[in-house]
């Protein structure tokens, strides 16, 4: 088991359906955007960060999965991007149930100032939405609250794909 774990993060195709997966993602979250005229909120948009974070760990791991140290690269950002998409979504979900003047997200997304995301790709990450309404179910779930799920198994799977490559195996690589 241990050496199959192994062999997954080493083998391109799984990093490429990583990165697919979460292009998907992007994908739907424009859609939603630019053709339902859903308008992103600043935790859609930080959301919508954390998920370029697991395409960009996916393709990094694609480059050359072999090499430990591009393996380990693309596995610390995934886990990263997973955790901190995780602690979005929930945070998003929170203010959405519990409404309050005091619960409440910020109208303006709080990019750098050497990297202005919201003026460089404004149709990609500028904030119009508000973070409390709900304008989107599926199941009876609203978009954050499938986040949480997605975001949870991305997490869930790395830390099993990580135990797998920190436990030493037969496997030498």
């Amino acid at each position: 088991m241990i050496e199959f774990l192994r062999r997954i993060a080493s083998h391109r195709l799984a990093w490429g359906l990583l990165a697919a997966s979460a292009l998907f993602l992007e994908l739907c979250a424009l859609f939603f955007q630019h053709i339902l005229g859903l308008s992103p909120c600043v935790m859609c948009i930080y959301e919508r960060i954390a998920t370029l974070g697991v395409i960009a760990a996916g393709l990094l791991g694609m480059v050359s999965p072999q090499k430990w140290y591009l393996r380990w690269s693309a596995m610390l950002l995934w886990g990263y991007s997973a955790f901190r998409g995780l602690q979005l979504a929930l945070q998003h979900v929170d203010y959405q149930l519990n409404p309050s003047p005091f619960n409440v997200c910020s109208p303006y997304a709080d990019f750098p100032s050497w990297a202005p995301l919201d003026q460089w790709v404004p149709w990609l990450f500028f904030p119009d939405g508000d973070c409390g309404e709900i304008s989107w179910q599926f199941l009876s779930f609203s978009m954050p609250q499938w986040l949480v799920a997605i975001f949870a198994a991305y997490l869930l799977v790395f830390v099993v794909v990580a135990v797998g490559n920190l436990v030493k195996g037969r496997c030498c690589n």
